[in-house]
């Protein structure tokens, strides 16, 4: 049977190592913040050492065995509905996928503590803050401008806009169309088009909108252009 004072440490462990990471979420107001992956990191913790020491006073009857593992092995698929929990789909983007990772790694952690793999844990801890709060700046200098699609928003009057004008508009202006996704207005012969496009960094965002507001029927416009 595991020391009671050891119990205490991993324990008190494993509150800590889930602090630091739930710190930096909830710097950044994440619903699973300081106190979520607190009880994350130490409920894993709890369950590893219930698992493998919690059951000691019945190894002594005869044919009795137990798997230490089994326990343990079911926090690795159950964290993954606290983590669903967080994500969010919000205007067809998808948000909170990287604290419900932090879920899962946290969960690991605690599992790590409870075993009694400090090293582990505390290197594992290291990495994910680093990840968490030293990487996304290299992540959104690198990738953002990537991961974002600038996009346009025409209201227009369905019978007098032609598509193929609004195409040649956004071909002269080096933006190649991706997505266009057309709905119905308020009025029935209004239409709102949203068009999603790719660009070079060198458009000009004025030029291109004054075009596109030339164009017979296009009755207003908005844009997310860089």
């Amino acid at each position: 049977m595991l020391p009671e004072h050891q119990i205490i440490i991993r324990l008190v462990v494993a509150a800590v190592l889930g602090s630091i990471v739930g710190i930096e979420r909830e710097r950044l107001n994440w619903v699973a913040g300081l106190r979520t992956h607190m009880l994350v990191c130490v409920g894993s913790a709890l369950f590893m050492i219930v698992s493998a020491w919690g059951f000691a006073d019945v190894l002594d009857h005869e044919h009795i065995a137990l798997d230490p593992s089994r326990i343990a092995a079911q926090v690795v698929s159950g964290i993954g509905f606290l983590g669903a929990g967080t994500i969010v789909l919000r205007r067809k983007v998808v948000h909170g996928l990287t604290t419900a990772a932090s879920l899962w790694t946290v969960a690991a952690v605690g599992l790590a503590v409870g075993g009694g793999l400090y090293v582990a844990a505390v290197t594992a801890t290291v990495l994910i803050v680093v990840i968490l709060a030293g990487i996304k700046p290299l992540e959104r200098r690198l990738f953002l401008a990537r991961r974002t699609s600038p996009f346009l928003i025409l209201v227009i009057d369905r019978r007098e806009v032609s598509l193929f004008a609004i195409e040649s508009v956004l071909e002269a202006a080096n933006l190649h169309l991706q997505r266009m996704l057309i709905e119905h207005g308020d009025d029935p012969d209004e239409e709102r088009i949203q068009i999603t496009v790719h660009h070079t960094g060198n458009t000009n965002v004025l030029s291109v909108t004054e075009q596109l507001r030339r164009i017979p029927g296009v009755r207003g416009i908005s844009h997310t252009l860089s």
